[in-house]
């Protein structure tokens, strides 16, 4: 993070995106400077949203935890 809090902009343009393994969804990620990028996989062209490390993972235990199930 920037010292003022705000996420640095991110050059992505090389950056090596990851797909989920299952073919489930279009979210791709990218691991770029310290930081996680994710994008909608159909819409590459498109903004990504970024996370610091502990962003992430308060992302992943929520998802695991079932937090953003919507069923």
């Amino acid at each position: 993070m920037l010292e003022d809090g705000r996420k640095p902009q991110l050059d992505l343009s090389a950056a090596q995106w990851q797909s989920t393994s299952q073919g489930l969804g279009d979210v791709q990620i990218a691991f770029v400077d310290g930081f996680i990028a994710m994008r909608d996989g159909r819409s590459p062209d498109g903004p990504a949203l970024i996370f610091t490390p502990a962003e992430w993972n308060a992302f992943v235990l929520g998802a695991r935890d079932g937090e953003f199930d919507l069923t």
